[in-house]
């Protein structure tokens, strides 16, 4: 498109001879931290459903990517159409149920091929099914991926009465630990409470990393709806007794609920 064309031709010049210095500057590196701020204010403004906002932050993500290719490329490595080949081949290899003769019947049935496919790839066999798990995920969406990892060879309960169990297990455990101080081993307990509360979850098809985003922006505005009120009253938080910010939540949480009425 003349418009990606356009923008790869900008970072050129920006990275050139007399272009920004700071561009100039920049290596694979330095650029780590603005490349997941980019995809973390995209997600944002798309839990937001705030479309033009989304369509800005989509451009700024694309900008990374021509950046990182810019480098590449400058170093003689691979050039953004090498890019371009390497996922365009990639989704054709991995769709044969579109591109070939193979028949799927389900979504899983997809996933399975998809990840039987992506093992096959690279000349070697993986030494486990729960290699190319990025660590560098969030920490809950990583151990549902590691949990979805595992359940595609059978390792996972039948049903959902014992992973709820396991929930109520893990929590006293927490308990035990607390009771006897051992600090150590309540952050090791919590570990287990979460990694289990993630298994419920993806029982429940839920997302665990957008539910807890979704909580801590309710939280979040309920927080601030405290402070207004609190505000408005000619008072602050701070200095004030439990009970009065418990009643400022509760009018906060019910003004957030009769908005989504």
């Amino acid at each position: 498109m003349r418009e990606f064309d356009e923008l790869v031709e900008i970072m050129g010049q920006l990275r050139g001879p007399g272009g920004c210095p700071w561009d100039r500057q920049q290596d694979h590196r330095s650029l780590r931290g603005f490349f997941i701020e980019e995809v973390c204010e995209a997600l944002e403004a798309l839990d937001d459903e705030d479309w033009p906002r989304f369509c800005a932050e989509l451009g700024d993500v694309m900008l990374q990517v021509v950046f990182h290719a810019q480098l590449a490329a400058e170093a003689g490595r691979f050039d953004i159409r090498d890019a371009l080949r390497a996922i365009n081949e990639k989704l054709r290899r991995r769709h044969p149920h579109v591109f070939g003769d193979a028949e799927v019947k389900s979504a899983e049935e997809v996933l399975v091929n998809w990840e039987h496919i992506k093992r096959g790839e690279g000349g070697g066999e993986c030494e486990s099914v729960l290699d190319g798990v990025p660590k560098g995920l969030p920490a809950l969406q990583r151990a549902a991926d590691v949990q979805r990892r595992a359940a595609r060879v059978g390792f996972d309960w039948p049903e959902v009465a014992p992973v709820w169990q396991k929930v109520r297990e893990e929590l006293e455990e927490v308990r035990a630990a607390q009771r006897v101080c051992d600090a150590a081993q309540v952050e090791a307990e919590i570990g287990d409470l979460l990694f289990a509360v993630v298994n419920l979850a993806r029982f429940l098809g839920v997302d665990p990393e957008q539910a807890l985003r979704q909580a801590v922006r309710r939280f979040e505005g309920r927080f601030r709806a405290m402070e207004r009120r609190a505000a408005e009253q000619g008072r602050e938080l701070r200095g004030m007794a439990l009970a009065e910010m418990d009643e400022l939540w509760e009018a906060a949480k019910a003004s957030e609920e009769r908005g989504q009425e």
